[in-house]
């Protein structure tokens, strides 16, 4: 069992795909209609869904039965279980790869890259990622400190893309993604200028640094949240953050072509 099969069973209306992501994938890709593309740790093919409804051909690839009941279905996605290690797909089968916001789950980086150069044919591979270490470390993780422990255990983004090229033969392009404060996917730094989302439950759950941690020491930074927002001590320390419109902490988008 995966671990989205006993977190994810709500991941759909948290976990919004937001349209600047599509747009970012859709440009970096610089590919015409009808193309195949196949979407790794699909999800409840959110993002799936968007780029099927601008014409791409997906299989979205899963290894959740969860997430997979939670998608929309629709003529231009194929549904697949399976694993980033072992993508139920023929070789030279897809124009493009992507994937988002998955790879920290992978359990073999190294034969999940050899995967996603397997299955294409001689177009772009397009992630979506993070290394905590080019971040600046905002009130986020003041009261959440094991997100940032947790994101610390990702590889640098250096290694990574030494391990891409070494297992895909491809060149690396990095391009930071800076987050807007009103993101629709609510990732684990997205609601950055959002305090009061870290407080419902189902927000959290979306998000596995929180679902796999301590969930007693949660409630009790929760609740110093909810104080601090209610009492303006928050407001006190962090509301210069209130001020900005995007921010980097750290994502950054692959184009490995």
């Amino acid at each position: 069992m995966t671990i989205y099969d006993s977190i994810g069973k709500k991941y759909s209306t948290t976990r919004v795909p937001d349209y600047r992501i599509v747009k970012t994938i859709t440009n970096l890709l610089n590919l015409p209609e009808g193309i195949k593309i196949a979407d790794i740790g699909a999800g409840t093919g959110g993002y799936s869904l968007l780029l099927a409804n601008q014409g791409f051909n997906i299989y979205a690839i899963e290894p959740s039965s969860i997430m997979q009941s939670q998608a929309i279905q629709h003529p231009n996605i194929k549904w697949k279980t399976g694993y980033a290690e072992a993508i139920p797909l023929p070789d030279d089968s897809v124009d493009a790869v992507i994937s988002v916001l998955t790879i920290h789950h992978f359990s073999r980086l190294k034969k999940a890259f050899q995967e996603m150069h397997r299955i294409l044919k001689s177009g772009t591979i397009i992630l979506l990622t993070f290394d905590i270490r080019l971040a600046q470390k905002i009130w986020l993780y003041d009261y959440f400190p094991w997100l940032w422990e947790d994101a610390l255990l990702s590889l640098p983004i250096n290694e990574l893309i030494n391990l891409i090229q070494t297992n895909t033969k491809k060149n690396v392009e990095v391009i930071p993604f800076l987050l807007p404060h009103d993101l629709s996917d609510l990732f684990a730094a997205a609601a950055w200028r959002r305090p009061e989302l870290y407080l419902r439950p189902e927000v959290r759950a979306g998000i596995s640094s929180f679902a796999k941690f301590d969930q007693s020491i949660i409630e009790s930074r929760v609740n110093l949240l909810a104080a601090d927002l209610s009492n303006g001590a928050w407001n006190a320390k962090y509301k210069e953050i209130l001020n900005l419109t995007e921010i980097d902490v750290g994502y950054r988008f692959l184009r490995i072509f």
